[in-house]
């Protein structure tokens, strides 16, 4: 051990996020005390956020194939086959912690980092989305956050060159103190050009490219393992900063390095940077691997060891070469202005050594750190059952035309276009449907054919039933991109839960991915790419469970993307799906009401595909000129969206049978809105499917007609609908409408 480096103790190693337990094993493992570079390497590859320690035994269950995906979970990112020889490689991840306690750069490096999760793989990054979820408003931090959040993603995002085309925002009390910001990111590759991570031959040389090797970041892989508590701030050193334009200069040196024909693997150097890249390619290729720090460009003088094994300085990759191109593969990064340097080799040991300044730092068994890290089968209890409501138990005190204003003005449900307009949606030309409909359309190329892309979730049917809740996830995702009409294909997720370690929070999570994975078999959706994120709580209190869901899909020619908004007058309106009036959980009864108790809606997954199936074949017939799914504040919320998007009105003349309001606001699974002018054929088509469907209006106008009410014109539900959050961000308090009750109890 060098004079230099404190000795390594029990309580040193607390420090480092290892448990007792842990600690014991590794002396067992190794046969001696640690170093202090070994205990940062250990505490880097053995937690929560690298290990998936606690999560492991549970994703081995989710479907994972189908003969379209080239490449499942375990890689940088899923890829899947889109046809023509192309492929769509993409992924989701969470950058939660960081962005907390440091909203803009926290935002931007989640970003960059999914970015160099796909174009790792050989694919050029056509698009962005993510996934956002906030405090109260009223939270004294809410209003920052989201300020600096998403001006990090548009700052990365809009500098590097990929437009961010959806997402999802919400705010919940369980977030006050642990805010989420997932990132998607979607990229196209020719099929038989994808790059993995897994080292081979040995011998080869190993070399270091991109930005240099910095402090920041130091253990922030390690600070995303764990809750926080009052000393949030003070972790404000372990977030990352990130350099948008270098790494569009990365992207584009490394696919011509990729395409000279000199990449034998290429690993992105993300959460905890050297160690788990160099780590992860010597596991998966079954290799030992070798490191002089020596080597290791940097940007500080005097750094450590340890502190370059656990940098997370962005922009940076690790790669295996042909060492018979080496001098190709330099001229081409240097020709980009990066950092070019062989850091070490390959070996037959599987053991992983690194060594700083003539002394060796760190020799320690690689297959242990990397693919045979601790698992652990955690205790859970099942979330207890809540039984449904009688919706007539559910009133609001106002008429429906009031209940639709104010749903529109809450939170979770106004328009979302202060956010998305700060991102460039429309950079590189491809992007056939803008942000806030059902799903963002990209063309594929020079078209036809395009890719429809989707994030959501809805948290508090995960609390209320996490089962019917994952369920919910990926059929609304499923929804999103078939009222689009396209053919959905595979999802990325997310996985952001409590404690593992609190029985009741790892049983939320177990609920959640048992519903997933029925709902992923049952509509043949397999997940290729996700990422979990445990220990999101404050204080012992943890957030919603929010499974965020990103969905692909393909569409064979973009010119039929459905569209969102009504387009025609005289269309008649269509309601697809069974209509019980489900109001337990639903926005009307827990914005509006203030209830937080009840079941929420069941998910009949057969019904999901068969409507579907229907509502895609319309589309992509020509039969349907709008479509739209139905989810949050149910069909009245959705026919405003429709006029809104459209900028016409419609007349509702027709709703299921003693249902009025219940009809309106109930938010029952399985379900769409069509406007066609073929209202007679597409009924006949429905019933010979069996398919429920009822004619419930006609659009046309310059308001929406709800049964029994007076109209609501266009201008005013644009009002309600658009200027809340603006006036928010610009410093009303007062600017939501709704009870806004704390979370599902």
């Amino acid at each position: 051990m060098s004079a230099s480096e404190p000795a390594v103790t029990p309580e040193l190693a607390a420090a480092h996020g290892l448990k007792p337990d842990e600690y014991e094993r590794i002396l067992s493992l190794i046969g001696r005390r640690p170093s202090f570079t070994e205990l940062g390497i250990f505490s880097a590859m053995w937690n929560e956020h690298c290990s998936y320690k606690s999560s492991r035994i549970h994703l081995r269950k989710l479907p994972t194939k189908a003969p379209w995906v080239i490449c499942g979970p375990g890689e940088n990112a899923g890829v899947i086959d889109i046809g023509d020889g192309d492929a769509c490689v993409f992924k989701m991840e969470s950058h939660n912690h960081p962005s907390f306690i440091e909203p803009y750069q926290g935002a931007a490096t989640g970003v960059g980092g999914i970015l160099r999760d796909v174009f790792t793989m050989g694919a050029r990054p056509i698009a962005c989305l993510n996934l956002l979820r906030f405090g109260r408003p009223a939270h004294p931090k809410t209003r920052r956050l989201v300020a600096g959040v998403v001006a990090g993603i548009g700052g990365y995002g809009n500098s590097f060159g990929v437009p961010t085309v959806g997402g999802s925002t919400e705010f919940d009390a369980s977030y006050d103190g642990n805010i989420l910001v997932n990132a998607m990111a979607v990229g196209l590759a020719r099929a038989d050009s994808i790059f993995y991570s897994a080292a081979a031959g040995v011998g080869n040389p190993i070399v270091y490219l991109g930005s240099k090797t910095g402090r920041d970041g130091i253990h922030g892989a390690t600070m995303a393992s764990a809750s926080f508590e009052e000393d949030a701030e003070e972790k404000r050193p372990t977030v990352q900063v990130g350099d948008p334009f270098s790494e569009k200069l990365l992207l584009e040196a490394c696919l011509e390095l990729m395409a000279s024909g000199a990449v034998i693997a290429i690993q992105d150097m993300g959460a905890a940077g050297l160690t788990s890249s160099a780590v992860e390619m010597g596991a998966k290729g079954d290799l030992g691997i070798e490191l002089d720090l020596d080597a290791v460009p940097c940007r500080e003088v005097g750094m450590s060891a340890y502190e370059m094994m656990l940098s997370e300085s962005q922009e940076r990759m690790l790669m295996v070469l042909k060492p018979e191109l080496e001098e190709r593969a330099e001229a081409i990064f240097r020709k980009w202005g990066l950092d070019f340097a062989i850091v070490g080799k390959t070996t037959d040991t599987l053991r992983f050594v690194v060594k700083h300044k003539g002394e060796v730092k760190a020799d320690l068994p690689i297959k242990e750190l990397g693919d045979q890290a601790p698992v652990y089968d955690r205790p859970w209890t099942p979330t207890p059952k809540q039984r449904a409501l009688d919706p007539a138990s559910i009133e609001a005190p106002l008429s429906d035309r009031e209940a639709l204003l104010k749903l529109l003005a809450t939170p979770n449900l106004c328009a979302k276009r202060w956010v998305w307009e700060q991102y460039d949606h429309l950079i590189l030309g491809n992007s056939v449907r803008a942000p806030g409909g059902d799903a963002a359309v990209v063309r594929v190329k020079e078209g036809p054919k395009g890719l429809a892309l989707t994030t959501d979730v809805t948290a508090r049917y995960c609390a209320a039933d996490p089962y019917e809740g994952g369920k919910q996830a990926v059929a609304e995702s499923w929804r999103n991109l078939t009222a689009r009409g396209a053919t959905p294909l595979a999802l990325t997720d997310n996985l952001n839960f409590g404690n593992p370690e609190r029985p009741e929070y790892m049983g939320q999570f177990v609920g959640c991915l048992q519903g997933i994975g029925e709902a992923v078999r049952a509509l043949d959706f397999p997940i290729v790419s996700g990422n979990v994120s445990l220990y999101n709580e404050t204080q012992g209190a943890g957030i919603l469970p929010t499974p965020a869901i990103g969905g692909v899909g393909v569409i064979a020619d973009v010119a039929k993307a459905a569209q969102t908004g009504f387009g025609r007058e005289g269309d008649a309106i269509l309601l697809i799906g069974e209509t019980s009036g489900w109001l337990g959980q639903s926005a009307y009864a827990h914005d509006l009401c203030g209830r937080t108790d009840g079941a929420p809606p069941p998910v009949d997954l057969a019904a999901e595909r068969r409507n579907g199936d229907f509502v895609r074949e319309l589309i992509l017939s020509g039969r349907a000129t709008a479509a739209h799914d139905l989810s949050d504040g149910g069909l009245a919320v959705a026919l405003a969206e429709m006029a809104l998007a459209g900028n016409i009105g419609a007349e509702i003349t027709a709703l299921p049978a003693g249902l009025q309001r219940a009809a309106l606001f109930g938010e029952d699974q399985a379900r769409y809105l069509i406007a066609t002018s073929e209202t007679l054929l597409a009924t006949a088509l429905a019933m010979e499917a069996r398919i429920p469907v009822l004619s419930i209006g006609r659009v046309g106008g310059d308001a929406l007609i709800l049964p029994g009410e007076a109209p609501i014109l266009l201008a005013e539900l644009r009002k309600a609908h658009e200027t809340p959050l603006p006036a928010f961000m610009a410093g009303e308090d007062n600017a939501f409408s709704g009870a806004f009750p704390t979370q599902v109890s």
